[in-house]
């Protein structure tokens, strides 16, 4: 869940810039930009943000060092949204029921769940998750997306429902030793499953620690007051374990997962079925559940899930060592033809040691094994394509 690809020209600041304000149309700053220069960040604009790319390990060691042990990632840019009702909390999931495809009515104290912000065409606004914390709903959005998110919120909801943007800062700790090196901090969260979400104290310090992430692996999202966020993000980068990671292995990662990226494999122009998002979809918001429908898009949402979609997002193996692309046109033979797809999410996998890249093609041609082609400068590259997700997730189910 995140809102546009890295970008490509980075922005050097220097310890510096941190003493002074950013000027007007500068990228904002978060909690723990002075951390990052500290660490020797190259630091890009991304997303309204001065955020890290990389780290001085470099993108490939920072990908490979959260797939074996753990990775700490400045993730405050997103947006965080509280949403409660005059009357309660099941109040602001019924208002929300009509503007998310997902049970929030019956989400449990404790947990959260991963919902998609539909408009009236069945395309994506935007995808977020929700949740449930005894007397609110906690929304985390993407960066890019959360202003618009918070208007659309604001014009959409009855007045009896408050939303309020939490200037919060956010980490997300991720790896197979992530449980581990937060419950020195904080040792209840050692016994939280995939999708639990609780409030408890880290390092004195009022936090809402959530068992998800954007990586496959099994971690953290920490939400963390401004000015407790660097103390911790030092607690935790003390433990050797533990490594800074920037937006450029927090792509790759989130690539090899088979994870969409809200802007480039998801957007308006996509339903949530042909999407491969179609688990999303609340068995209570379906035809002939306990609250069928009644969200933006539904008939064609509802009918896709029926008719099967005309297009799916696939996995793209590409055959050389060359990178596909977001954005390069697919094509069914290897010479002639109309295009067939295109590609939108693509780069190197590092677990792999191999390109790997996302894409949608029509139904019809969207079954594992198949041999397609990318056009790249002038030349058809073949690819195969594959199940997702390239990495297996290693979330703890129970």
């Amino acid at each position: 869940m995140s809102p546009e690809p890295v970008p490509p020209a980075a922005v050097e600041r220097d310890a510096s810039a941190r003493a002074a304000p950013p000027p007007p149309g500068a990228p904002r700053e978060t909690p723990l930009l002075a951390l990052h220069l500290r660490l020797g960040a190259r630091m890009v604009p991304f997303a309204g943000y001065a955020m890290p790319l990389h780290y001085a390990a470099g993108v490939l060691k920072e990908h490979l060092h959260a797939r074996a042990a753990a990775g700490l990632f400045d993730v405050s840019h997103m947006g965080q949204i509280a949403v409660t009702g005059e009357s309660g909390v099941a109040e602001a999931a019924s208002a929300l029921e009509r503007l998310i495809p997902v049970d929030i009515l019956g989400l449990q104290p404790g947990r959260q769940r991963y919902g998609l912000l539909t408009d009236e065409a069945g395309g994506i606004r935007d995808d977020l998750m929700v949740a449930h914390l005894g007397d609110r709903l906690m929304l985390v959005v993407n960066a890019a997306n959360k202003a618009a998110d918070l208007a659309h919120l604001r014009a959409s909801l009855p007045g009896s429902i408050r939303i309020t943007e939490q200037p919060a800062a956010l980490l997300a700790l991720q790896g197979p030793r992530a449980e581990a090196a937060l419950a020195r901090l904080a040792p209840d969260v050692a016994a939280m499953r995939f999708m639990d979400v609780r409030e408890t104290a880290i390092l004195g310090a009022p936090a809402i620690v959530a068992r998800s992430g954007y990586t496959g692996e099994d971690g953290f999202e920490i939400s963390l007051p401004a000015d407790a966020a660097e103390p911790i993000a030092e607690a935790l980068l003390a433990d050797p374990e533990v490594l800074p990671i920037g937006l450029g292995a927090r792509d790759s990662l989130r690539l090899e997962a088979g994870l969409c990226l809200h802007g480039s494999d998801i957007g308006p122009d996509t339903d949530p079925v042909e999407a491969g998002l179609a688990w999303a979809i609340s068995p209570a918001r379906r035809r002939g559940g306990a609250r069928e429908g009644s969200f933006p898009g539904a008939e064609r949402i509802l009918g896709a899930l029926e008719r099967g979609p005309e297009r799916r997002r696939v996995g793209l193996l590409p055959q050389g060592r060359a990178p596909v692309r977001a954005g390069i046109t697919l094509y069914a033979g290897e010479t002639g033809g109309e295009p067939v797809g295109h590609v939108t999410s693509g780069g190197f996998g590092p677990s792999l040691q191999a390109p790997v890249a996302m894409g949608y093609l029509p139904a019809s041609l969207a079954e594992p094994g198949r041999t397609i082609f990318a056009e790249l400068r002038g030349q058809r590259l073949p690819l195969a394509v594959a199940r997702l997700p390239f990495v297996p997730a290693g979330f703890k189910r129970s």
